[in-house]
């Protein structure tokens, strides 16, 4: 449920947003001026009083859910004497703007944006004032996950607003951090939060009003309301900070607000205990009607039926808290690749894997290193290339590849220097932007070692080692045994400290082999009969797995770019769902081949169960697997071709139960096999795998 969650204020919201706007490479750029500029940035906390942004923007805006309109007011106080750049949506109507007094002129316009252009003026401060209205989009709350993500207009309806940052929906300057004041008006009924600190709040009459700021500078601003019921308790942070925890829940999942409030309690004293102080002084819990995974500083923003699932609280919730530190209270230095995702992963989903037993563990590792295993040549990039999450390769590697980089450096160094280093590395950049050369001086400071080498070849380089146990073989010696073990590795060779475990007549033994080349030969002695050798037991080294050790999963076939479609049913309410269906499973229009003949690529054939039973004979392929065959109303599988090619395949008992699968079959790529009930899912597993191990005679 990770996977759905988006990070998407701070200046994880606003590079973005220069993105589009801006072009790739002024995008860089920007980032590294910034990096070079800010020195500090933070909302809500009571100790950042002294951090001041060169931009304040001060915005009044009320809006109508029902009639979906929208109307504000903005005066921006520009401290800089930099030329500037003025954005608004394209779709408002601008009523009135000024700078300085005088008419702000006409706008250019490039997409959905307006923009007009400020020449730098010595004489500071600068103040702009805009007037402007417009329409927003309907809600639509039928989309799914990827298209709500996919999406950046402002929409509303009675039963929820979301203006993203991304949509224009106020007037900002581009390229610049900024401060805000933001007072809200909504009918009453309604209420709405933007991130930062609650100032006050007041409903008479028929008018709700609640006004908000952000003393510090960051990157953007998103807006959300709707007819909540808002729960609120309070809590004191490390040194008796006042904290104050909120729900803003629509009324048919109220009754989870006191379970939301204890989680989000554990969560900061977790976090406070394990990094360092809450950097603000409120946390809030905001549902979304439709199915959305958003996160803010001071807030998280959550579909309902998200926030219904009853493991959310376990995982996905503590994620979106500690993004308050790694993204939100430190922000990355995009420019140079994205590490808050990855650390975050490490330090929440991963470590209440940890947590729960080393068997959660060790398959949430294997897990990603499937995952891995399920991109094809040219798929992944190196770390320093990831900025943020826009398909199922950038996530396998810019979360997984990332997490399991920190769990290699802290099994190098030591739980305690590698926690001594992550309150060092919050310390001297908490409200800064950061970077991975950041983070390996703090970690190299604290542990007193020279980290380059890790560090250039695990964020440098694409891919990842591909280990082979080529040999094992024992003699006798006069303490026991010998045992020589050969490794290899592809080139350029990767530095590695490759665990392996020694099954004896005695019991297991354990040794960590320092390889450094193509080939090496390691020697050493065991007491007992030495009778196999096994590579990397407990998948603790990030490498590309060898086809038995990860057979296929249905991710394998929803991110290869190369992957075909084999339709069976030719007309009809099932070939339009199999179409739908395969352009879900590969977020594209699917590559539709011929089904006559057995493609020579990665597939996914998708048809009604006779169909498809027909289809396998015909090409003589295995038939469904017997723990598939016969239940549910619709099933998935994946299987090896003798040529190694992967295929998977969709069976449903008609076109109704094919149609099912639309939604919750694209949530299932790490398993192997999916069975279905209508749109529930009532089975599912991945095929065993089988470690890399010799047999020693």
């Amino acid at each position: 449920m990770i996977s759905m969650m988006k990070q998407t204020t701070g200046l994880h919201a606003f590079f973005p947003r220069v993105f589009r706007e801006m072009g790739a490479m002024l995008f860089f750029i920007l980032a590294n001026l910034i990096a070079t500029s800010v020195s500090a940035a933070s909302g809500g906390t009571p100790d950042a009083s002294d951090v001041h942004a060169e931009v304040q923007y001060d915005i009044t805006v009320q809006i109508d859910p029902v009639g979906r309109k929208i109307e504000g007011r903005t005066v921006i106080t520009a401290n800089t004497p930099d030329e500037l750049t003025l954005m608004l949506g394209r779709r408002f109507e601008v009523m009135h703007a000024r700078i300085d007094g005088s008419s702000l002129g006409p706008a250019a316009t490039s997409g959905n944006m307006r923009g007009w252009r400020i020449h730098g003026e010595q004489q500071i401060p600068r103040r702009i004032e805009m007037h402007w209205r417009g329409e927003l989009a309907p809600l639509d709350a039928s989309l799914d996950h990827q298209q709500t993500l996919g999406r950046n207009e402002p929409a509303s309806s009675e039963a929820g607003t979301f203006l993203p940052d991304s949509s224009g929906w106020y007037p900002y300057i581009a390229g610049k951090l900024a401060s805000y004041r933001v007072a809200i008006e909504l009918p009453a009924g309604q209420r709405g939060i933007v991130a930062g600190r609650l100032i006050e709040e007041s409903e008479s009459g028929e008018r709700y009003r609640a006004r908000f700021e952000f003393p510090s500078p960051t990157g953007g601003i998103d807006l959300m309301a709707g007819p909540y019921t808002v729960e609120s308790r309070g809590m004191r942070g490390t040194g008796g900070k006042p904290i104050q925890l909120r729900t803003y829940f629509h009324r048919q999942i109220a009754d989870l607000a006191p379970a939301y409030l204890d989680a989000v309690k554990g969560y900061i004293e977790l976090y406070e205990s394990w990094v360092g102080e809450y950097p603000f002084t409120e946390f809030s819990v905001v549902s979304s009607p439709t199915p959305t995974g958003f996160g803010m500083p001071t807030l998280t923003y959550l579909g309902i039926e998200v926030l219904r699932l009853p493991f959310i609280r376990a995982t996905s919730l503590g994620h979106e808290v500690l993004h308050n530190w790694w993204g939100n209270g430190v922000y990355p230095d995009y420019a140079r690749g994205n590490w808050s995702e990855g650390l975050t992963t490490f330090m929440a989903d991963y470590a209440y894997k940890e947590r729960e037993s080393p068997e959660a563990a060790r398959e949430m590792r294997r897990g990603w290193l499937r995952d891995f295993a399920a991109l094809a040549p040219g798929q992944d990039a190196p770390l320093t290339t990831f900025t943020s999450r826009t398909h199922g390769a950038t996530q396998i590697v810019g979360y997984n590849k990332a997490a399991m980089v920190f769990l290699m450096l802290r099994d190098l160094l030591g739980r305690d220097t590698f926690d001594r280093a992550l309150h060092a590395f919050w310390r001297e950049q908490r409200f800064r932007i950061a970077s991975w050369a950041d983070l390996q001086r703090a970690f190299e400071t604290v542990s007193g070692r020279d980290l380059r080498s890790f560090f250039d070849q695990w964020l440098s380089r694409p891919g990842a080692p591909a280990l082979v146990l080529a040999e094992a073989k024992r003699a006798r010696s006069d303490s026991g045994h010998v045992i020589t073990v050969a490794l290899e590795q592809g080139t350029p060779a990767y530095r590695l400290r490759v665990p392996v475990a020694i099954r004896t007549e005695g019991g297991e033994e354990f040794r960590t082999l320092d390889l450094e080349s193509a080939r090496q030969v390691f020697t050493f002695d065991v007491h007992n009969k030495p009778l196999e050798v096994i590579l990397d037991p407990d998948l603790r080294l990030f490498r590309r797995l060898k086809s038995d050790e990860a057979p296929p999963i249905l991710r394998q076939i929803m991110v290869d770019r190369t992957t075909v479609t084999v339709l069976l049913p030719e007309s009809g309410e099932a070939r339009n769902a199999a179409e739908t269906l395969a352009t879900k499973l590969q977020n594209r229009a699917p590559k539709l081949v011929a089904s006559d003949k057995l493609p020579a690529a990665p597939s996914v054939v998708i048809g009604l169960r006779d169909q498809v039973d027909a289809w396998l004979a015909k090409n003589k392929l295995p038939e469904r697997p017997e723990i598939v065959a016969g239940k549910g109303s619709a099933e998935a599988w994946t299987l090896s071709r003798s040529d190694g090619v992967t295929l998977a395949v969709v069976s449903a008992r008609d076109a109704a139960s094919l149609a099912a699968l639309t939604r919750p079959l694209p949530h299932y790529g790490r398993q192997s096999y999916v069975v279905f009930e209508d749109a529930k899912m009532i089975g599912r597993g991945a095929w065993p795998t089988r470690a890399q191990a010799v047999k020693i005679d």
